[in-house]
């Protein structure tokens, strides 16, 4: 399942953008990392731990890129003056932030809700949920100055179609869903813009953990959605302003133009 088009994406797509990953130290969110520094952009990655934000860096470094910024940060426990603090120095040592990729999520167990532990079911809805909520809101003020601004949110189908035992993370992720979705209303008249990525069945270390015994080679790498995640965060995303994103329906848009993809968004 590719996610390219016949027109490839320019190598400086995200030249002059400084853009904020969060999960940053593994699967999407490490890959979409690289991506965005690969065309350009100077990451900021955030995670909670800090041997993988440094393989991570390594891996941009290595690959002849911008040095990215280590920012170790625990979504589960941080709170608002955490968030606050991490705005301020992304300005004073940045100057500026042009986009966030909101992909850390938290997947302890699957468990039936009568049996959900407390406090599993109130760390997975901090990190998954209020962590967005607290982030978005202390960086707002630079993304509203950017030319461009750009939040993206990594969503899952079980925030749209709830399953049996999926617990705090299904609600979590319904609930980021809307909150992005509300922001979308809200920020509408702003440089601002908002996009939801549902990426489908990707071979990532959570699924694996998720879906045992499946047909895991099935399901495509999580490598196959970084064209579409790079374009979502340049200058091309304008078309998918504001809308929820199925993947799987962009994958089969190759060669259709940005106009086209942009329109048949709005029925999603």
């Amino acid at each position: 399942m590719g996610m390219t088009s016949k027109a490839a994406l320019a190598g400086d797509s995200l030249a002059g953008r400084t853009v904020l990953v969060t999960g940053a130290g593994d699967g999407i969110g490490r890959m979409a990392a690289v991506a965005y520094a690969r065309h350009g952009a100077e990451v900021v990655l955030l995670g909670r731990t800090v041997a993988k934000l440094e393989a991570a860096f390594d891996e941009i470094v290595q690959a002849g890129c911008r040095e990215p910024a280590i920012y170790p940060l625990d979504l589960a426990c941080a709170t608002p003056s955490d968030y606050a603090e991490l705005a301020t120095n992304i300005q004073g040592k940045l100057g500026r932030l042009d986009g966030i990729l909101h992909n850390a999520a938290v997947l302890d167990l699957l468990t039936p809700l009568e049996f959900h532990p407390t406090e599993v079911w109130e760390q997975t809805l901090r990190a998954n949920l209020t962590a967005p909520f607290l982030l978005t809101q202390a960086c707002l003020p630079l993304l509203k100055a950017a030319p461009d601004g750009v939040l993206i949110f990594t969503s899952d189908e079980c925030a749209v179609r709830p399953k049996a035992y999926w617990g705090a993370y299904g609600v979590s992720k319904a609930g980021l869903d809307h909150l992005a979705l509300m922001w979308a209303q809200e920020l509408d008249k702003t440089a601002v813009r908002i996009h939801v990525v549902d990426t489908g069945p990707v071979r990532t270390e959570m699924r694996l953990r998720t879906h045992p015994g499946a047909a895991a080679a099935a399901w495509p790498p999580a490598s196959d959605l970084m064209d579409f995640y790079v374009r979502l965060m340049g200058p091309e995303g304008v078309a998918y302003r504001s809308l929820r994103v199925q993947a799987q329906e962009v994958a089969g848009q190759q060669g259709t133009t940005q106009a086209d993809a942009g329109a048949r968004r709005k029925s999603v």
